[in-house]
């Protein structure tokens, strides 16, 4: 049976389960959008959120305990909440401590130990949580899904959506690990690829699928009572918002359950319209919040160096790695054309380049990471791709081969800060190069006003004690 903890590869195909076909490698993109001032505008490099939660599952070598505030809001203030330390204090049948155990948990996480007793409460309570990936969050609704299942009854009791098939095996990765010392608990998959005829009566009592089958097997194909389900999972919310159709679909069947199921939503964000979305969706829940801390820039120094042409910007590189002792380092490209050049000059150079862009599938990308994180490469030449979520502790410089930019040609804030933010991490000082060219000076005062900053400017020819040195 497939390890629900690993982390280390492309999630494979259950046992009697068949990859949905495809046209083409659904984690190739090549669209069209965004270029830099040297390169075509049609090889830029953008993935979606469903891509980038899959590639954080796969990297993640443990939890990842958020400094985060957990605030909950609940409407009956009155209603007695708590919160635990231990699994032992909760009411989980033996087989589930041990399936905890297997998956390597010794203790509740953060979010585990505040939704936990929630969604195992009795009546059953519904729940919003806002949970990054990588905090157990997985665990903690299969956890309550495997703990409301009877599983002398042999039909479906549970439904749990999630974005797309890859993220539904996951999700049953998880299942399979915590609960394999429950014989009699069974799942199956509502994806494409996984065919049942027309009134078929299935008995596994967890279906895990994508919104679309999900309703095909409730409506068309009549092979789920939506009457019997009295636990129903919505994962990635703030994905499914973001992906066409997939936020309609899930209200649909969320409609057509009974009035007593219990509702669990949760998102990694909680922007305005997921609370939206959630709120009609799930009704009189606790809501788990995340009060939002800052990424600040007060411990990352800022230079741009002012460059004619990208050889000089290759320059200007080279005058930083002769002026500043450099653990390892992140260079943000805006197109794949731009990074793919860059690493051709600085493996001729001598440099041990690792190169990720949206060209690789999600599972070459997360070997990319972690022959990084292991040291075997010094430098890491990325696009948009690794701008967020990937946290390597012994990067000490970032720079930016090309500022971000949106479709309107000005400063892409979120991009840059989220590239920058690659270094100064875990409390630890970082420095972060910008290049720029003359006629772009503009962006970066529209950048020093936006995060109120006073970054320095450097031409790209060395100066006293190397281009750009720290003062």
């Amino acid at each position: 049976m497939a390890e629900a903890g690993d982390s280390g590869g492309w999630p494979e195909p259950l046992p009697g389960l068949c990859p949905p076909p495809r046209r083409r490698d659904p984690f190739v993109r090549c669209r069209a959008g965004r270029g830099d001032e040297e390169e075509e505008d049609d090889d830029d490099d953008r993935v979606d959120s469903a891509e980038t939660s899959l590639l954080n599952k796969l990297i993640r070598t443990s939890l990842v305990e958020s400094s985060h505030h957990v605030e909950i809001l609940q409407q009956d203030p009155s209603s007695p909440l708590f919160s635990v330390k231990t699994f032992e204090e909760l009411t989980l049948k033996k087989e589930l401590l041990q399936g905890i155990y297997i998956m390597g948990f010794n203790r509740p996480s953060k979010i585990q130990e505040t939704a936990l007793p929630i969604m195992l409460a009795y009546p059953p309570q519904n729940l919003i949580a806002q949970s990054q990936s990588g905090t157990g969050k997985t665990a903690a609704f299969v956890l309550a899904m495997l703990s409301r299942v009877n599983a002398a009854e042999k039909y479906p009791q549970c439904l749990c959506l999630a974005p797309t098939y890859e993220l539904a095996l996951q999700i049953g990765r998880v299942i399979e690990t915590i609960g394999r010392f429950c014989a009699d608990i069974k799942v199956t998959y509502a994806v494409r690829g996984n065919r049942v005829l027309q009134g078929t009566a299935l008995e596994e009592q967890i279906v895990i699928g994508t919104p679309g089958t999900m309703l095909d097997w409730c409506f068309k194909r009549r092979v789920v009572d939506v009457k019997k389900i009295n636990m129903f999972v919505l994962d990635e919310a703030d994905i499914m918002i973001d992906t066409q159709g997939l936020s309609y679909q899930s209200i649909r069947i969320q409609r057509a359950l009974p009035k007593g199921c219990q509702m669990l939503l949760f998102s990694a964000t909680f922007k305005e319209t997921v609370r939206a979305f959630a709120v009609q969706i799930i009704s009189n829940p606790i809501v788990i919040k995340l009060r939002e801390e800052e990424l600040t820039l007060s411990n990352i120094r800022q230079y741009f160096f002012v460059c004619r042409s990208r050889e000089e910007k290759y320059r200007a590189l080279c005058n930083i790695y002769g002026s500043v002792t450099i653990g390892q380092a992140m260079i943000f490209c805006q197109t794949r054309r731009s990074a793919d050049w860059l690493s051709v000059e600085m493996s001729q150079d001598g440099h041990q380049v690792a190169i990720l862009t949206a060209e690789l599938t999600v599972a070459q990308r997360a070997g990319v990471i972690q022959r990084f994180r292991d040291g075997k490469e010094k430098v890491l030449i990325a696009t948009n791709v690794c701008a967020r979520g990937i946290d390597v502790q012994q990067v000490t410089v970032v720079v930016n081969f090309s500022l971000p930019t949106d479709q309107k040609s000005e400063p892409d804030f979120e991009t840059y800060l989220h590239r920058i933010g690659r270094t100064g991490r875990f409390g630890k000082k970082g420095i972060a190069f910008s290049m720029v060219e003359s006629q772009n000076v503009g962006l970066v005062q529209m950048i020093e006003e936006h995060f109120r900053i006073l970054s320095a400017f450097y031409p790209a020819n060395p100066c006293p004690g190397g281009a750009g040195a720290p003062a």
